[in-house]
């Protein structure tokens, strides 16, 4: 059976009126202009000259790649084309002309950012930065330095422990040892400052804790002079 002719006609117009209500694409556009090049403010242009200028006064930096071995455990290596180079370029970076001084905190470095089995190229290279941009001068300032990129590392650890709790408990315990670790890291920092001055070395001992049948100190606590942390050893022939 055939559709009529007024049956065709309805049909066609309702397809006409739907395709009218269709939205239409837009023309591809047609325009030449090109938009303007991005101008820096002058605080960008001020962030900029100041980054440079860092860069020019830094020392040679040089990262540690890690080899992952498929036998054995990841070996930490010098990522330079030449490795006797790189690595003059990390001790001198680091305060240091030992070797021996120079493999032994790196490994601790690499236990110290990575508490797991892998070994993390990028985690590692970040305990490297910490230690490096404080600019220890001897091996006593690397040493510090050492200690204080662990601390630092094992702070913000707790710090998101903290920001992270689910009760109570874990919040007391993840606060106590955040502050703990604040604490420990402004010690550092006073102790790098005193060790790097010629001055005399003040240390206020505020809070102590004694277990039983221990001793302790409670007052301020003065050293420097002949022997004290602040002396440097001068060099012998």
């Amino acid at each position: 059976m055939t559709e009529s002719a007024a049956t065709q006609g309805r049909r066609r117009q309702a397809i006409m009126a739907d395709n009218r209500r269709k939205p239409k694409t837009p023309p591809a556009p047609t325009s030449t202009e090109v938009a303007a090049p991005y101008e820096q403010t002058p605080a960008e242009v001020a962030a900029w000259e100041t980054f440079v200028n860092r860069l020019r006064k830094a020392p040679p930096t040089t990262r540690l790649k890690v080899e992952k071995k498929a036998d054995g455990p990841d070996v930490v290596a010098v990522d330079h084309p030449v490795p006797l180079v790189g690595q003059s370029n990390i001790m001198a970076a680091l305060g240091t002309a030992e070797p021996v001084f120079f493999r032994g905190l790196l490994h601790e470095l690499v236990n110290v950012a990575n508490p797991g089995r892998e070994v993390d190229a990028d985690k590692t290279n970040y305990a490297l930065t910490l230690v490096r941009g404080i600019g220890p001068q001897d091996q006593v300032e690397a040493m510090l330095a050492g200690q204080m990129a662990a601390v630092h590392m094992a702070t913000m650890t707790f710090a998101r422990r903290l920001g992270h709790a689910e009760n109570i408990p874990q919040q007391d315990s993840a606060e106590r040892a955040f502050n703990k670790l604040c604490r420990t890291f402004a010690a550092q920092v006073a102790a790098l400052k005193g060790y790097r001055s010629t001055g005399e070395q003040k240390v206020t001992v505020q809070h102590v804790q004694v277990n039983e049948g221990g001793q302790a100190i409670v007052g301020n606590v003065m050293t420097g002079g002949p022997g004290g942390l602040n002396e440097k050893a001068e060099p012998t022939a």
